[in-house]
């Protein structure tokens, strides 16, 4: 059943072509026919070699629509600033306590902020918090004295995104009930994020591909002209 509907949904566009952002939201919204609100995703294959600290590509972008779902958020903190994360609406607030319970294996969070006084310790959480992608970095705003606008980013539509070794990045950018002029605002903010993200070391082309797909439906080519002319 998923075979006749995926070939169904590539019959209904010219996959040889790549589109422009406003297109490929318009093929994607128009092939999700499944029972769930689908995630929509960007996968950019990037022209870096992210083993060598100049091509690193890492940063964080704002979406205008947000993700379209609920962050939960950690917080390392003590005393006032404890407080200030609690009322900002953080999740789970904590310090030895909040190491130990990660350390257990516990983690109901997506995102993690720490004080710049705490990361002694949250750097004892390295092997369990980086392979996650969860790890603060104040490169990225997670590293801050200022938790109320950490944790109204995280929730509010903040997407960290880092190249992985082969040098491509996986992000969600909406859902599928979002408007077409609202995704294709999200798609167009992130991969402007990416470009100003391009790092010293990267030569020649940048953006080698971009791709736009959903949970369960067809990948749709973006022309990545458009998106760096």
């Amino acid at each position: 059943m998923a075979g006749k509907r995926i070939k169904s949904a590539y019959a209904a566009f010219d996959k040889s072509k790549d589109h422009t952002v406003l297109d490929a939201v318009s093929i994607i919204k128009s092939n999700s026919n499944v029972k769930f609100d689908e995630t929509i995703e960007l996968a950019i294959n990037l022209g870096v070699d992210p083993r060598h600290a100049d091509q690193m590509v890492r940063g964080v972008c704002n979406l205008p629509n947000g993700t379209g779902r609920s962050v939960r958020v950690a917080v390392f903190a003590k005393d006032a600033k404890a407080e200030e994360a609690k009322k900002a609406g953080a999740d789970v607030v904590g310090a030895e306590d909040l190491m130990e319970q990660i350390q257990s294996g516990d983690m109901p969070f997506e995102r993690v902020i720490a004080t710049p006084d705490m990361m002694p310790l949250v750097g004892r959480l390295g092997k369990v918090l980086g392979p996650k992608g969860m790890m603060p970095n104040p490169k990225v705003g997670t590293v801050t004295m200022d938790v109320t606008k950490a944790i109204t980013d995280a929730k509010g539509g903040a997407v960290e995104f880092r190249a992985e070794k082969a040098g491509i990045i996986h992000a969600g950018v909406g859902k599928a009930s979002f408007a077409e002029d609202k995704l294709a605002e999200n798609v167009n903010a992130f991969l402007t994020a990416i470009a100003k993200a391009r790092p010293s070391g990267a030569k020649g082309t940048f953006m080698k591909s971009i791709t736009l797909t959903s949970t369960m439906g067809p990948g749709i080519k973006i022309d990545a002209a458009e998106v760096t002319s």
